[in-house]
């Protein structure tokens, strides 16, 4: 079985596991990137980081990460994550819980790369 994965102007990410009401994905931001401002209607997600550090922002505040830290998400929080690193990668794990997982659950509040609005 092969493993879903796809590029993004932020980094990547792999699917490691799915089931029916879950998915984990492998997410890897590049130094100086950050994913969009967002949030999901349809599940929640908890993540753990394993290397490099960074800034999570939930619900408007901001905190720092680093590996060991786990950030819970709730469904409808507006969340993102930022590397801070000027040269490593920022890399965790993401267990997404709910009953559905495609793009289209993702709506952009802010986007460095033009998408927000949107999925994608």
């Amino acid at each position: 079985m092969a493993l879903e994965h796809d590029e993004r102007p932020w980094g990547n990410y792999t699917v490691l596991d799915e089931g029916a009401d879950y998915k984990v994905k492998r997410i890897t931001v590049h130094a100086g990137k950050r994913l969009s401002y967002q949030r999901h209607a349809r599940r929640a997600e908890h993540w753990l980081v394993v290397d490099g550090a960074g800034r999570v922002t939930l619900d408007g505040r901001d905190f720092d990460v680093v590996p060991g830290t786990a950030v819970d998400v709730p469904v409808g929080a507006a969340h993102r994550i930022a590397n801070t690193e000027t040269s490593e990668p920022l890399i965790f794990i993401e267990v997404q819980r709910g009953d559905y997982f495609g793009e289209d659950d993702i709506v952009r509040l802010d986007d460095d790369f033009g998408r927000a609005g949107g999925a994608t």
